[in-house]
């Protein structure tokens, strides 16, 4: 053999080489990127090639799957009172993907979960029923929630304090996943451009400044570190009360309040500025911060299992800057789920339940894969008689302060209002919170709540957390109460 023909041989066999390696990198290193690549379409052939699981509230399917008209996806998505419980559901599209419950159990609901085959099946990679995902929400509570909400932008949730489930998660506006299950491109981009931005889970995913609703944490560390012996001891507290270092003077809403050197209780009765912005002040903001993180701020990892946005108690501030969160203000943010986790650590005897909405997952036999109840997490936030006074500081608030709206005859009720300014100067129109606990007289059941109005048509006077945010709470109390 020549010298010519001998490279031509020798290089021939290289590129073969050469082609055999790629082939084997994209088998079997590139083969599974490109298997699950959002825009592969053999992905969802297979996913909508067959009915899916349900996710079911109170024992009733919330969701479905229709057949289809023609294409190459067989089935499509559907949803009973979608726009309900489209907060708790997400949506399963075949051209948008899936969100929240639908996307987090997405293996589980179409049969591709490996709890779901036996040894056989996974070694044939054969197709297996799917399975269901039975949630902790009460459709009595949810639709209380959602219908009190009405027309206003906001969002809530509702917590059972001795257990930790969730009973009702809404957000308004709110949105009917099934316009969007086959891909309406139109629908979607309306969806998308609404100002009002339904698509936003307010209860889990918008952290906003939750006003005075916050000083129930500050109160919490306060009588923690015994800067006061209980709620009942008078505060040094003056009135007015000028930030440090600036010459800005904080008011109260309210100026014949009887705020000066107010106790805890006066102060969250009459929701007085003065008190706990000083009161984060004396106590620093390390210590405000370290009572916001044991009740669940700055956890980066809240899940439910829908991952909630993190709440935010900020650091590296000043003394003013501390002042300012002592109210809700300045950094300060959170979710419903947030502060309705405040309340009910403190319903709780200072015991916070970690909230989950998913009880159980099932497989297509309705026998259990997991049951997320007996699953929770108990950590002791704040001690029994702090919880037991910060309890009724908040009956006090509700019997003869500015939550007056949240009475519910029958039931001891505690709560604190909040309304937060929004917007450069407070140009925009607040935010109105409330959160909230009720116990049953007669039965001893409990709820806990939070809610946030970031948006109504009242007139701007008319913002309170009294007059929008209790109204709602006082709606999903009654509910669970009557559950």
């Amino acid at each position: 053999m020549n010298k010519t023909i001998r490279r031509a041989a020798v290089f021939s066999l290289l590129l073969v080489l050469a082609l055999l390696v790629r082939a084997t990198w994209v088998q079997f290193y590139d083969g599974k990127a490109l298997a699950e690549d959002k825009n592969n379409r053999r992905n969802a052939i297979s996913l909508y090639a067959n009915p899916l699981g349900n996710i079911i509230v109170a024992g009733d399917a919330i969701t479905g799957s229709a057949p289809t008209k023609g294409g190459d996806l067989k089935y499509k998505r559907t949803y009973k009172d979608g726009s309900l419980y489209a907060a708790v559901t997400g949506y399963s599209s075949q051209v948008y993907g899936a969100t929240q419950l639908e996307g987090i159990y997405r293996d589980l609901l179409d049969g591709t979960d490996t709890q779901l085959k036996n040894p056989l099946d996974a070694l044939t990679n054969k197709h297996a029923d799917p399975g269901d995902v039975i949630t902790t929400i009460d459709p009595d509570v949810q639709k209380a929630v959602y219908d009190a909400l009405g027309d206003k932008k906001g969002g809530a949730v509702v917590i059972d304090p001795k257990t930790g489930r969730i009973l009702a998660a809404v957000s308004t506006p709110s949105y009917d996943p099934t316009t969007i299950s086959a891909g309406n491109d139109s629908v979607w981009q309306k969806l998308k451009k609404d100002a009002d931005k339904p698509l936003v889970n307010r209860a889990l995913r918008q952290p906003l400044p939750p006003g005075s609703t916050f000083k129930l944490v500050v109160a919490a560390a306060a009588l923690e570190d015994g800067l006061y012996s209980d709620v009942d001891a008078k505060t040094d507290s003056p009135d007015p009360y000028t930030l440090p270092g600036t010459s800005r003077v904080l008011k109260n809403e309210n100026s014949s309040a009887p705020c000066e050197n107010a106790s805890i209780r006066v102060a969250l009765q009459y929701s007085c500025n003065n008190v706990f912005a000083k009161m984060a002040v004396d106590l620093g903001q390390d210590k405000v911060r370290a009572m916001a993180e044991k009740f669940g701020f700055n956890d980066e990892e809240q899940d439910v299992p829908v991952r909630a946005y993190a709440s935010v108690y900020p650091s590296g501030m000043d003394r003013s800057s501390t002042a300012l969160t002592g109210i809700g203000q300045f950094d300060v943010t959170a979710t419903p789920l947030q502060m309705a986790m405040v309340s009910a650590a403190i319903a709780n005897d200072g015991k916070l339940v970690s909230p989950h909405m998913v009880a159980q997952t099932s497989d297509a036999d309705g026998d259990v894969l997991k049951n997320y109840d007996d699953d929770t997490r108990t950590k002791e936030i704040v001690s029994s008689s702090t919880a037991r006074q910060l309890r009724s500081a908040m009956q006090t608030v509700v019997e003869d302060g500015t939550g007056t709206n949240a009475r519910i005859s029958g039931a001891t009720v505690g709560g604190k209002t909040g309304t937060a300014q929004h917007g450069e100067n407070n140009s925009e129109t607040p935010y109105a919170w409330f959160t909230s606990y009720a116990k049953s007289d007669s039965t001893g059941k409990e709820v806990a709540v939070a809610v946030m109005v970031e948006q109504s048509d009242a007139a701007r006077s008319e913002v309170s957390g009294n007059g929008l945010a209790a109204p709602v709470a006082k709606a999903a109390m009654r509910a669970a109460l009557k559950g």
